[in-house]
């Protein structure tokens, strides 16, 4: 994976080169990150450049607060949460259950997501700091094509380092006023926990198979996966698997 300097955006990466079955993940189709309503003149050039089509996950909220207003590549808004970011504060939520939560309610637009990176445009996925409805929607569409895992676990992994410092400390510091008996509220804001993407997706295999099996749950149809192992996946020369994986893809 890259790390890419867009000036006003953090968390932005392309996830190219992670070991899949058979080769690697294509570099140039796959970005994902925080929003875009920072970008800079430059940080907006740098995107039209590279990215032909923008997902946007978060709530019609958040796209109020802070619009994307980036000319040139094409968006699709699909809101991943039911109800509003702000209720999983006030439910002290933890990761692990706002991921399940995402998985049970919102499979549809998670495999309408993966579709349109299916489509073979280079795609950008962000919601607002690109951690946990990007996070993971991108694990389950590079699960989905033999990614190793222990490499979609570290790039999930990885958006805790990227999250600028003092903002996370001031996030920390206003979630311990508004919610000082919560236990959940700073993590849930600010961190992203390798064991929490390991604990997702191997419920994913228990209760669906594999996060194929999954997507075929909610609609993603046999063609639709062989188009995006397709996209994403760059076979290697000798046709030898790029990396361990424990995805089935049959």
């Amino acid at each position: 994976m890259t790390i890419l300097d867009v000036e006003g955006v953090t968390n932005v990466r392309d996830v190219g080169g992670i070991p899949a079955a058979g080769g690697r993940i294509r570099s140039g189709v796959l970005l994902r990150s925080g929003q875009l309503s920072g970008a800079t003149t430059s940080g907006a050039a740098l995107l039209r450049a590279n990215v032909a089509h923008i997902v946007d996950l978060r709530d019609g909220e958040e796209v109020a607060a802070e619009p994307t207003e980036i000319e040139g590549p094409d968006t699709t808004h699909l809101p991943l949460f039911l109800g509003s970011v702000r209720s999983f504060f006030e439910a002290d939520t933890s990761l692990d259950e706002l991921y399940l939560h995402l998985l049970e309610e919102s499979g549809d637009r998670i495999v309408d997501a993966i579709r349109i990176i299916a489509a073979g445009e280079r795609t950008l996925v962000h919601c607002t700091v690109g951690k946990d409805r990007t996070g993971v929607t991108v694990a389950l569409a590079l699960s989905a094509v033999g990614a190793d895992r222990e490499a979609v676990i570290a790039d999930y992994a990885l958006t805790e380092s990227q999250l600028p410092v003092q903002r996370s400390q001031r996030i920390a510091e206003y979630l311990r006023t508004q919610h000082p008996e919560a236990v959940n509220a700073v993590a849930l804001a600010t961190q992203s926990p390798a064991p929490v993407m390991r604990r997702l997706l191997e419920e994913v295999d228990e209760r669906w198979g594999s996060a194929a099996g999954y997507l075929r749950a909610n609609g993603m149809t046999e063609e639709e996966l062989a188009a995006l192992r397709a996209v994403l996946v760059e076979p290697s020369e000798d046709g030898a698997p790029g990396g361990h994986s424990s995805e089935e893809q049959g």
